[in-house]
């Protein structure tokens, strides 16, 4: 996957176990893919704040991106205000960042724009 584009295409394989789990070298290849996401928790999770005009467009965002996380069955956390959603990728089934992380962030950039 070059580009935002292909990883907003792509589809959430399950992956479970720390062979899954993304390489330093390789999550520093795919973040320029996602931009305004950033690394935090020493690399383990991925985050981002979107804000909106009020509660109402808060909603819908966090509604539509609940049906996306469903559809592709990783889901993310999230924190919601009135006026903005922090949305945090992990998979805590690899211990970290998988390439799940980053398909979901660039969905959500669909999403958002």
């Amino acid at each position: 996957m070059t580009d935002l584009i292909a990883l907003a295409d792509a589809h959430c394989i399950a992956r479970k176990g720390s062979e899954h789990k993304l390489t330093e070298a390789r999550v520093r290849e795919l973040l320029p893919q996602v931009p305004g996401w950033e690394l935090a928790e020493d690399g383990h999770a991925l985050v981002k704040t979107f804000k909106f005009k009020d509660y109402y467009r808060t909603m819908a965002f966090v509604n539509a991106l609940a049906f996306i996380a469903n559809r592709e069955d990783h889901h993310p956390d999230l924190g919601v205000h009135y006026d903005r959603c922090v949305v945090r990728f992990s998979t805590h089934d690899v211990g970290g960042l998988s390439e799940n992380d980053f398909i979901l962030a660039a969905k959500t950039e669909r999403l958002s724009g």
